[in-house]
């Protein structure tokens, strides 16, 4: 069973000083390897993809990150933003003097990964999407309407009690619940809030209709992930992207990498080999 309450000893952590945030990230691996870049989803923390580390570093670099007002990258004075996540990352890319990387993000981490791309394609080798939904569709009215709507219900809700539902709804393993809970309780409600407003502002009625991912693209959601409209709209993205490879994860809830981290490191490692050999 993957431990959640640290970080992996074959990490080294780092900093780099961002806009109104120093933002932690942990790299490990060798240098010449491909390097996989996690990012997890919202408020979550870097130790979400604990498992995912231990299957890929003997064959790549991985690079996992607290996104700044999550973890250890608090506390945060500016706006929070998919832009200004995106834009953090790519600092820290320029830094290592990595020109290409493989991209896998969970839900938030699912939004930034696809913008990333959208901004700056030439940076992204491949694309692992979990328990996210497509920038590229147009939603409708009335789902952009009730996304937005959580923001004021979310800002009188008892924090403590909404902590628990948070955690109670991202999984359905108890280890998981337990590391869930400690990772949003960790988050002030006021960055909660900001951190949510640049999820509601993620996707909206126009779409994207000349959004096209070209890279191989690797989409997985658990098949008891309840979260918005990830089951029904996860299936439609090879529509939009034709050469998506799309998976259920049996037993699996929102953080299916967590909950099922073997049929999950069996799809990622497959995936790569696949496409990165």
């Amino acid at each position: 069973m993957p431990d959640y309450t640290t970080t992996p000893s074959a990490l080294t952590e780092y900093t780099i000083d961002r806009p109104g945030c120093t933002v932690h990230y942990w790299l490990g691996g060798e240098a010449d390897r491909p390097l996989v870049v996690m990012m997890h989803g919202a408020t979550m923390d870097h130790r979400m993809f604990n498992a995912q580390v231990t299957a890929l570093l003997p064959e790549y670099r991985v690079l996992v990150w607290d996104a700044r007002a999550h973890g250890k990258s608090l506390p945060n004075t500016a706006d929070i933003s998919l832009e200004s996540f995106v834009q953090d990352m790519l600092a820290i890319l320029d830094e290592l003097g990595v020109a290409q990387v493989i991209l896998m993000g969970q839900s938030l981490g699912g939004y930034i990964a696809q913008q990333l791309y959208k901004i700056a394609p030439q940076r992204v080798q491949a694309m692992i999407i979990i328990g996210s939904t497509p920038i590229a569709k147009a939603y409708s009215k009335l789902e952009i309407w009730t996304l937005k709507a959580t923001l004021p219900l979310f800002n009188v809700w008892p924090h403590g009690h909404f902590t628990k539902v948070v955690a109670n709804n991202t999984t359905i393993k108890e280890d998981v619940r337990a590391y869930a809970l400690q990772a949003v309780q960790h988050i002030p409600r006021e960055d909660f809030l900001r951190i949510w407003k640049a999820v509601t502002l993620a996707i909206d009625s126009q779409g994207k209709p000349d959004f096209h991912i070209t890279v191989p693209l690797l989409l997985v959601h658990g098949d008891q992930d309840k979260t918005g409209t990830i089951k029904r709209d996860m299936p439609i993205w090879p529509r939009i992207h034709p050469q998506a490879e799309y998976h259920v994860i049996p037993d699996a809830g929102h953080n299916a990498n967590q909950d099922n981290p073997t049929v999950m490191n069996d799809l990622l490692l497959a995936f790569l080999h696949a496409h990165m050999a």
